[in-house]
Order: structure tokens, then sequence, then C-alpha cells
């Protein structure tokens, strides 16, 4: 169809703005800023095998650690000061969050030390946090654990032969989570899956994934295997540690949106999925109701190769949040010198945490959303000197390597909460000796909630 001049030209200028918009930076303050101790460790189910009552004694590669305390944890070569295995289970990061109310959030824990190989005695759970800002502690009122004594899981799990068949990070490794209807929905990065479970957290139904009518698996998929011959492919376009890490609702429940973390593996070219050069993420669409992927996706293009997502909300029906983040850490005050590590240094900067507002809507379903802005979380103000810790002349930056957790809180004031994962005890992005708190933080950002 041949356009008219005027509507190519207005067609040529909306394209324009949308790129002019996705570049466009809003303010950020800091409300409110609380901690949860890194060391938060509590005390496996007392009907749990003997096994759980121990975590990380296989954090070491090809190497079991009985002692507790033994291993010290590393970040970038650098010690951390917490060391497994611990005795209890790590309430550890946070990879997925909505708010509640009144200060109250449900949090996820994810796979427990970071793959499959090293977490088979990590429990699965999912929190329940009052944060109180004004004395900056953070409560854990309530601790669901992942069960499935139904055998609803089709594959063999750790604890297959136990009664509870609680689930561990060897099983699953799940980044996202979404209540509708009392029940819990949680999107996982080794199948991927989704997955429902009821309020006790235990497994209703697990759900595969397709993308365009075919299966998306990972390596870690449970029909992924290993060929016969060396010569042979494993077949699967989904990257390890790539599946689902952000996932949304849409404000009537009737739908999530599972957001992969990389980009799928294009056969065809032999290379990531990109769009005008830039490598995009699938958003996809599932009807809650009818159980079943609707075909419907958009797609996330990433602003460098490399990067990541961390989590992703719902802000109204069709424009929401998403945090894309480079894989440094640290702050330039405590930087290295050029070329060089060191224990009590950062070496590879953090540089790019943004929380980005999209729009995603029926009239650009299978292609790019539009990106409205971002805030830049190495720059939260802080003129009332509301930061606990890491404040630099007025300016809180949020220099952490996974920043997994964002959600309105309040939209009529623009209020909205975020937080890190602290991949504990593998992560030191404040201090580069000490291993990172769990951290929340209420952002002022009316400015960017409002931005059409």
């Amino acid at each position: 169809m041949r356009l008219s001049l005027v509507a190519a030209l207005l067609l040529s200028s909306t394209i324009l703005a949308g790129a002019q918009d996705a570049h466009k930076e809003f303010p950020a303050k800091l409300a409110g800023h609380a901690l949860l101790p890194a060391n938060t460790i509590i005390a496996a189910p007392a009907d749990a095998p003997a096994d759980l009552k121990v975590s990380g004694k296989f954090v070491t590669p090809g190497k079991r650690v009985e002692a507790v305390g033994t291993v010290m944890g590393t970040s970038g070569g650098r010690p951390t000061g917490l060391s497994t295995p611990f005795a209890g289970q790590p309430v550890q990061g946070f990879s997925g969050i909505r708010s509640l109310g009144n200060g109250e959030f449900l949090v996820l824990t994810d796979n427990g030390f970071g793959a499959k190989a090293n977490s088979p005695d990590a429990m699965l759970f999912f929190h329940r946090l009052k944060a109180d800002f004004a004395s900056g502690k953070i409560e854990r009122t309530a601790t669901t654990f992942l069960h499935d004594p139904d055998k609803k899981i089709p594959f063999r799990i750790v604890h297959e032969g136990t009664e509870k068949r609680y689930l561990t990070g060897a099983d699953f490794d799940p980044e996202s989570i979404q209540p509708i209807g009392g029940k819990f929905w949680i999107g996982e990065e080794f199948g991927p899956y989704l997955i429902r479970v009821d309020a006790d957290g235990k497994v209703e139904a697990v759900f595969e994934t397709l993308v365009d009518g075919k299966p998306a698996r990972s390596p870690d998929h449970y029909a992924v295997a290993t060929p016969s011959a060396p010569n042979l492919p494993v077949e699967f376009n989904v990257r390890r540690s790539k599946g689902f890490e952000g996932m949304a609702q849409s404000p009537d429940g009737r739908f999530l949106y599972p957001l992969l973390e990389g980009p799928l593996w294009n056969a065809e070219t032999k290379g990531n999925q990109e769009v005008d050069g830039k490598e995009v993420l699938r958003i996809l669409e599932f009807d809650v109701a009818a159980e079943k992927w609707t075909g419907r996706s958009w797609l996330f293009p990433l602003e460098a190769k490399g990067n990541a997502i961390g989590d992703f909300n719902m802000i109204d029906a069709t424009t929401a949040l998403i945090i894309e983040r480079d894989n440094g850490e640290g702050t330039a005050d405590k930087a290295c010198p050029a070329g060089q590590k060191g224990p009590d240094c950062f070496h590879d900067l953090a540089r790019f945490k943004r929380i980005v507002k999209i729009e995603m809507t029926d009239a650009n379903v299978g292609k790019p959303v539009r990106k409205i802005g971002f805030i830049d979380l190495m720059k939260i103000a802080d003129p009332d000197k509301k930061a606990r810790q890491g404040a630099i002349d007025g300016v809180l930056p949020f220099p952490f390597f996974t920043i997994e957790n964002v959600d309105v809180v309040d939209r009529a004031n623009g209020i909205i909460v975020v937080g890190n994962d602290n991949n504990l005890p593998f992560s030191s992005s404040r201090d580069p000796k000490k291993a990172d708190d769990n951290e929340l933080v209420l952002l002022s950002v009316k400015e960017l909630l409002d931005a059409k």
C-alpha cells in the first residue's frame, strides 16, 4: 500500500519520536531505604530431608564440602566475608516482587547458588515481607516452601522418593512470581517453564513454553539430552540461565507476560535474534483461564549486546516497567587501577542500570515495544538523606550486579519499589569486601510513570 506524503511524514515523525523517547531520561528521588542483612538464614521445615538442613555443600565444582562455613564466597575473585555451607537455608537474593500495599511485599527467592549443579540442597520458597522504611528494617513475616506431593512435575526431582517432595534449585530456577486468584504463578529459567502453585506452595501444574507454536528449551530442560557422539549437536534455542527472568500480569489477571532474559537462538542466521542490529527478547502471552499460550508476543530491544533484564511489572493495561542492566558491579570511588584486580576494589564497574517504561499494545504485537523513557539507577537523588548506606555526595547509586525487583507501590504519587538480588554469598557490589544485603528502595518517579 502506498502512503500519501502527509501519512509518510506522520509515520516518520512517530518513529523518530519513539526513538527519541527511548533515550529520554527522567529523574528518580529516594523516598525510602530498607535493608535485610545478608546473613539471614532460616531453618528448613521439620519434615524436610536431613540433606536440606545444611545448604551450599556443592558450590565448589566437582567437590562435596560438609563442614559448615569452610568455603569463602567470592565476587569477581574478591572474598565476600560469608562462607558456605550454611546451617540452614539462606533467605538470600530476591528475584521477583509484587507490592501488596501497606509496606508489604511478596518476594521470590531464586534457585539458591546460581546453577542447577550447585543447588541440589537449596530449597525453593517465596516470602512475605514487611518493610519499615522509617526505621530502615525489613521483617520476614512468612515463608512458603515449594513442594510436589501430587507428582505434577513431569521429570524426576532431587527428593523424588520422599512424601512431601520439597523442591530444590536443581529442580527449578524460579525468577518471577505473580499472585492471581489465590494461586501463585512462577516464571522459571531451566525449562523455561511456567509453574502454578497453591497458597501452601504445592505444585498444581507445570507448563512447557511455546514460542511461535514451537517448544522453547534451554540445555537444562528435562527433554534435552547429551548426544551419544561428540560430533553431534545438542538442540536447544534458549541459552542457559536465559529463560523467564521477569513476568508481569495484566491488571485484570487474565494474562501473564513472561519475559525471556536472553535472545532466542536464530537457527537460520546461527546467531541471537535481532531487529535493526539490536538483540531482542521475547515477551510472551499466556491465557490464565484457558491455561495456554495465546501465540502473541512482543519484542524488547536491548540497548547493548550482553545486557540482561531483571524484572517486569505492569503499570496499567498497556504500559510497564522493565529493569535492563549490564553485568558490572560497584562504584568508581572504589575502582581498581586500570587493568588491575584486587580484593578491595572493583574492576568491572556498574554502568548501565536502568528501569525502562515501555508500551505494548495490540498494534505492536509481534514488533518491538515502544520505549517511552527511563531512570538511571546509578543516579538516584537523595536530597533528604534517606539512604541507609552507599550514598555519595547526595546521590544513592544502586550498583548491584543483579537488580531483579521492580513494581509500582503508589501510582497516584509516583512511587515504585526496586530491589537487588544479592546472590548470597557471591555478590559484593557496595563494599568490595562485604556480601551485599538485600536492599529495597522506594523511588519517587512520577514523571516517568506519567510520561506518554
